[in-house]
Parts: C-alpha cells; sequence; structure tokens
C-alpha cells in the first residue's frame, strides 16, 4: 500500500564531478610552471655570476617582467570576452612562453634574456584571465571552488617540483645552466600541445544586442559593487602578502646554507598545493567568507612568527603556515571573482583584478624591501600582519553588505 504522506524522496543526487576540460587546464598549469620555475630559479645567479649583470639589472628585469603581465591580463581578459574566443587567447599565451624557452639556453647576452623575460611576461599576461574565464565557463557553478583549488593545485606542484628538477639537475651536470634550461623546453611545449588538443570550449550563449568594448565605462559599471569588494580586500591583502623573495631571505639570515635556499620555497608550494584541492572543496561546503577569514588569520600568525623567530625552525612553521594560507585563499579569490562578475564579463573581471592585485604586490615588495633596509626583517612581517588585520576588516565588512557574494557555493 502506498504511504499515505506520499512518496518519499529519493537519494541525493551525486555531485557532478569536476570537468576533463578543468583537468587539463591544472595540467597544462603544472607543465608550464615546472618550465618556467627550473629556469626562474637560477636565472638570477645565471645573469650575475654568467654573464656578469648587477643585482640591480635583476630587479629591474624583474619588477618591470611582472608588472607587464599584470598589465597584458586586463587587456586579454577584456578581449576574450569581446571575442568570445577564452581557449584561443590562453593557448597564444602558453604558445608565447613555449616559444620563448629556448632563446635561455641560447642567449649569451643580458639583451636576449631580457627580450625573453619580457615576452615570456606577455603570454603569462595574455593567458591567465581567458584562463581562469575559461574554468569558471567550464566547471558547474555548485564545484567551481573545487573547479579553482584544483587548478591551483596542479599549478603549485609545478611550482615546487620545477626547482627540485633544476636541484637535481645542476648537480648531476656539475651546475650546467645551460642544460637545465634546455630540458626546461620539453615541459613547456607539453603545456602549449596540452591546451591545443585536450581543452574544448563551451559554446557561449548568443550576444543578447550589440557586443561593446568590454573596457569602457559603460561595461565596467555593469560589474556589481559585490566584485569591486572582492577586489579591494584581495588588494590590501596582496599589500599584506609581499613577494616570497623575503621568506628567503629571511632564512637566509636565520642561518640557512645558500645550497639549501631552495627549499624555502618548496617547502611553502608544497603546503599550498596539498591545502589548495581540499580548501577548494570546502568553499563549496562552506561559508566562503569564513573561510577566507581563517586564511588571513594564518597569514597574520605566519607574519608574526616570522618577525619573531631567531632560528630556523620558527622560520619553517612561519614558511608552512605562509603556505597554507595561499592555498586558503588563492583558488577561493578567484571563485568569489566568477561568483560575483556577469559571465559575460568574466574575462574582463578576472582581468581587472590580476591587474589590481599585481601592482599591488610590486607595491607590497617595494615597501617591504624599503622596510627592511630601513628598519630590519621585523618591522617588514609585522608591517604584514597589521595590513593583514586591515583585510581581516575589510572582509567582515564585505559579508556584512553583500554575504550572498561570499556564501557557500550554489
Amino acid at each position: 500500500m502506498a504511504d499515505a504522506a506520499g512518496p518519499t524522496e529519493g537519494p541525493p543526487a551525486p555531485r557532478p564531478r569536476i570537468p576533463g576540460g578543468v583537468w587539463a587546464l591544472g595540467f597544462v598549469s603544472l607543465l608550464m610552471d615546472v618550465s618556467s620555475e627550473m629556469i626562474h630559479a637560477l636565472l638570477p645567479v645565471y645573469l650575475v655570476v654568467g654573464l656578469g649583470a648587477s643585482t640591480l639589472a635583476v630587479g629591474f628585469i624583474e619588477g618591470i617582467a611582472e608588472a607587464t603581465a599584470a598589465i597584458t591580463k586586463v587587456f586579454s581578459g577584456a578581449l576574450s570576452d569581446r571575442l568570445g574566443k577564452r581557449k584561443l587567447l590562453a593557448a597564444t599565451g602558453y604558445g608565447m612562453a613555449a616559444l620563448t624557452k629556448p632563446v635561455f639556453p641560447l642567449a649569451h647576452t643580458v639583451g636576449w634574456l631580457v627580450a625573453a623575460r619580457f615576452i615570456d611576461r606577455v603570454g603569462k599576461g595574455i593567458r591567465g584571465a581567458p584562463r581562469d574565464a575559461l574554468i569558471a565557463d567550464i566547471a558547474p557553478p555548485g564545484i567551481r571552488g573545487a573547479a579553482f583549488g584544483l587548478r591551483q593545485a596542479l599549478d603549485t606542484v609545478g611550482a615546487f617540483a620545477g626547482p627540485l628538477l633544476a636541484i637535481a639537475l645542476m648537480w648531476a651536470t656539475a651546475d650546467s645552466f645551460r642544460f637545465v634550461f634546455w630540458i626546461a623546453v620539453l615541459p613547456a611545449a607539453g603545456a602549449f600541445l596540452l591546451i591545443v588538443f585536450a581543452v574544448r570550449e563551451p559554446a557561449r550563449p548568443p550576444a543578447t544586442g550589440e557586443r561593446r568594448l568590454p573596457l569602457s565605462r559603460a561595461e565596467l559599471a555593469r560589474l556589481p559593487a559585490a566584485y569591486w569588494w572582492v577586489v579591494a580586500v584581495a588588494a590590501v591583502f596582496t599589500l599584506a602578502r609581499f613577494s616570497e623573495a623575503f621568506l628567503i631571505l629571511r632564512a637566509q639570515q636565520a642561518g640557512l646554507a645558500i645550497v639549501l635556499v631552495p627549499a624555502v620555497l618548496v617547502l611553502m608550494n608544497v603546503v599550498y598545493a596539498v591545502s589548495a584541492y581540499p580548501a577548494g572543496l570546502l568553499a563549496d561546503r562552506m561559508d566562503r567568507g569564513r573561510l577566507l577569514s581563517f586564511g588571513l588569520l594564518c597569514l597574520i600568525v605566519a607574519d608574526m612568527i616570522l618577525a619573531a623567530s631567531s632560528g630556523l625552525a620558527g622560520i619553517a612553521v612561519g614558511v608552512a603556515l605562509w603556505g597554507l594560507h595561499m592555498g586558503l585563499t588563492q583558488g577561493l579569490l578567484s571563485t568569489l571573482v566568477a561568483d560575483t562578475a556577469p559571465a559575460d564579463l568574466r574575462g574582463t573581471a578576472f582581468g581587472m583584478f590580476n591587474l589590481v592585485c599585481g601592482v599591488t604586490m610590486l607595491a607590497a615588495s617595494v615597501l617591504a624591501g624599503a622596510l627592511w633596509d630601513m628598519c630590519g626583517p621585523g618591522a617588514t612581517f609585522l608591517a604584514g600582519a597589521l595590513l593583514a588585520i586591515a583585510s581581516l576588516v575589510g572582509l567582515n565588512r564585505l559579508q556584512g553588505r553583500f554575504g550572498i557574494a561570499t556564501g557557500r557555493g550554489r
């Protein structure tokens, strides 16, 4: 006999799987990061020792390269919205980076390396926002946090695998920079081939009217206040997490041997990689504002430990917490951008987000360096902790005004 109360509810619908396109984009990021970090882990030393460049020249090269990438991102993101061809732009960016890799072992002058580094960063700028917008297009909203977390985790695996591979190859070849640079060409080529053949761009809904330039004032006005609050919180947050180069300097000052200095970034990126995907899963199941707040608290504690510690054990704890805060926050911030931006302006939204964070990172690193020279490392990390507290206050205000933007995945 049928139940008088009516039919019972069936089992809950199974959770959708992360699409294959997101996995492919994650492995594209992993391969390119292995290639880039193999080179970038050695490039400063190669410039100074191998080609006789000054440390000022190294700093100038890196500053221009990162600023170029940040500025390029906003235009590539907007162009992906206008053209509706996110994969084309992302593949172009990865292709440019792959083409520059043979220049590093072939170059015999600083000028050639500067040109290769510049084009490589332009490629990074071109691919970043369209790739993130493509992930948002491919992933269903209910697993978007997991999708960004997975991509970030695989990217970070490359970030620590590259330096480890470079160290092993340098040891095996008696410090042959050029041999390591040639090996770095292979994963870069693999990344380009993977995005070309393994990633399919989903069909986009037809435009409802004339497609205007996304960077116009009228189109930027369509980005809601919640999105701009996310960008503002991320900007203050980025001021608090200046370049990881200062983690290396802090460890070296505490007595870490120069030959082991790459281990600082290895430790940070291992923790980052291990925590990024679980953090993405949590972002789809719990309040995102709370998760982001916990990441900020990890950064505050890390800064406090790095400011106060004098031994390598304390420095290692601080570096590990720094990696944990990166894993908890970076994919989540991308998820919040995807959630708060209109679907047809996601490329523009990611471009503006990356531009603001890139410029802020440059300012943060300059500020950190000035504080280090004038007041020492303790003041640098204490200032970072204060800025992280300011970002936490801004996040609480964001939750108060736009709670839906930081709620769990829908």
